[in-house]
């Protein structure tokens, strides 16, 4: 395992990038309300470095309510093909407005528009509503590369300080290796499986 649990995640991912997998960036995001209440959906890695992992959401809809209420997340990879997986756990912050107009204005028009329209995580009255937003906008925006950065609609960068790898093995005596910061460094230690 390499010294830098960011250096070693990205060995693991570009393997399963290799590995033909589908989705390999889908990733179990876990947050919390400010009660402690935990709930968790898949979302999409978009990026990752040295500042930590970054994913695009809606500010308003549930996960964006709960990571403003309660800034600390856990995210999981699992790649059942490699027999692997990764718990990234951190504060989470919002990135620039500047990373989220690039990001959102390099996504297709119809993302960009289905961003826009959809009041995501509320109750609507039925799909109609969706499709008659998305057809206004279409209108609105026929003429035009792509559209404005939506007020309610950015990126968070989850910034770890545990990262546990998972590597599965005969006889369920699986390797775990945790990596914790420790101020700068990372301390690494084998855990049972």
């Amino acid at each position: 395992m390499l010294p830098d649990p960011l250096a070693q995640f990205a060995v693991w991912f570009q393997e399963a990038l290799n590995s033909q997998l589908i989705e390999p960036n889908a990733m179990t995001l876990a947050t919390a309300t400010a009660d402690g209440r935990p709930s968790a959906r898949t979302v999409l890695l978009k990026g990752f470095g040295k500042q930590g992992f970054v994913f695009y959401t809606n500010y308003d809809s549930r996960k964006g309510r709960e990571l403003v209420e309660n800034p600390q997340a856990a995210l999981l990879f699992t790649w059942l093909e490699l027999e692997r997986q990764i718990r990234i756990e951190g504060r989470v912050e919002k990135v620039s407005p500047e990373e989220s107009l690039a990001y959102f204005q390099s996504r297709p028009k119809g993302s960009q528009i289905g961003a826009w329209a959809s009041p995501q995580s509320r109750v609507i009255e039925g799909r109609e509503v969706l499709e008659n937003r998305v057809a206004d906008l279409v209108r609105d925006y026929d003429q035009a590369e792509a559209l404005p950065l939506p007020p309610f609609w950015g990126g968070f960068r989850l910034v770890p300080d545990a990262v546990e790898f998972w590597q599965g093995r005969e006889s369920r005596l699986h390797d775990r290796i945790c990596y914790t910061q420790d101020g700068e460094k990372w301390k690494i230690a084998r855990l049972a499986p």
